[in-house]
């Protein structure tokens, strides 16, 4: 893979950027960008309309088999020669020089890679380590979909703040600076509470009406759920959007989306991880500092909400996990969790080295 040299670079707010590879420019600007290229492909990742007629369509584009073919088919729009974040790694501290960087991290298919069995997505034991070291010296938060709990229970470490949800339900560690009610408490919010009824109403109605839909599975993550349908066999993916379908048309209360190879159900209420990450910028008392480096990496489209986030903040860089190219407002990307591992651990040497250097002096 060819190293590049890339300095930051501004677009307006409404563009996006993807991450195909070209030549890159340079103009002033404190977050990283790729300019925006048409895609050939960009309708397979469109968001689901639960009135349309795409569903299947919608799921199908969402499997590993199916954009593997798809790549095989049209190799010129998936270049091996990509904006890499460890071939830019050196660019992005450059770019957080004098300024505090806060980690931002989805789950699955980040720090886990995507698994049949959504119970069964663990992190690695060096993935662990890696964030546990990466804990020390960068303020970090995972945020996923996963309910709050559930995410702990795979992650494992107290000192870290987890948001759960799709962002709904957050909770700080003690002592680690959140500003309410007081820095050595405990800060839970969860913006979504109201809806909790109504979602364990659905949890159950969507349990009873899948359950004779081999491989088929209904998340409960408190404020969301998730339909997956990753060991669903195809010829079932009509018959299973039409379930979910004919549940949510009684609940217009809640909005569908779709990520890889699961349906998300969530509360309508403008609140997502990208507002969840606006929320621990605030509590942290950053969200107005000019001297902080937010980066955020993750895989799924959920995460896109973070990345603009981002982007219309100036400040920062998203990542984004994936083999396949795609739009994104995201600035990098790494192929999967071990080049995610190994941009962290760079990060933490990084760090632990100008600490050295700074007690030398």
């Amino acid at each position: 893979m060819t190293r590049q040299t890339m300095a930051p670079i501004t677009e307006p707010k409404n563009s996006n950027s993807t991450i195909l590879s070209q030549k890159l420019s340079s103009v002033s600007g404190k977050y990283i960008t790729i300019p925006n290229i048409p895609m050939c492909e960009k309708h397979l990742l469109q968001d689901l309309d639960i009135n349309g007629g795409s569903w299947v369509d919608s799921m199908r584009a969402s499997s590993p088999t199916h954009l593997k073919s798809i790549t095989s088919l049209t190799p010129s729009a998936f270049p091996l020669e990509l904006p890499s974040a460890l071939d830019m790694f050196k660019h992005i501290i450059n770019s957080s020089k004098g300024k505090q960087i806060v980690m931002f991290l989805d789950y699955d298919g980040t720090l886990s890679p995507i698994v049949d069995d959504p119970d069964r997505a663990f992190m690695s034991d060096a993935m662990r380590s890696t964030v546990r070291r990466l804990a020390k010296h960068f303020p970090t938060a995972i945020v996923s979909g996963r309910c709050r709990d559930k995410v702990y229970d795979f992650v494992q470490l107290p000192k870290l703040y987890y948001a759960g949800s799709h962002g709904m339900d957050i909770k700080s560690p003690a002592n680690k600076g959140f500003k309410y009610p007081k820095k050595s408490q405990e800060v839970v919010f969860q913006p979504a509470s109201e809806f909790i009824p109504m979602i364990e109403k659905v949890y159950k109605t969507l349990s009873e009406k899948t359950k004779n839909i081999l491989g088929a599975s209904v998340e409960h993550n408190k404020f969301c759920l998730s339909v997956h349908f990753r060991r669903v066999d195809e010829n079932k993916w009509n018959e299973l959007a039409h379930e979910v379908r004919s549940v949510l048309e009684e609940y217009p209360e809640l909005q569908l989306a779709q990520g890889r190879k699961v349906f998300e159900i969530r509360p309508t209420i403008k609140w997502d991880k990208g507002k969840a990450l606006e929320f621990i910028l605030e509590s942290l008392g950053l969200a107005n500092c000019k001297d902080v480096f937010p980066v955020y990496i993750g895989d799924d489209r959920t995460d896109e909400d973070a990345f603009k986030v981002l982007r219309d903040r100036g400040q920062g860089c998203g990542i984004l996990v994936s083999k396949i190219a795609r739009k994104t407002n995201a600035s990098f990307y790494l192929q999967e969790p071990p080049e995610v591992m190994s941009f962290l651990q760079r990060l933490v040497k990084w760090r632990r080295e100008s600490l050295k250097r700074r007690f030398r002096l």
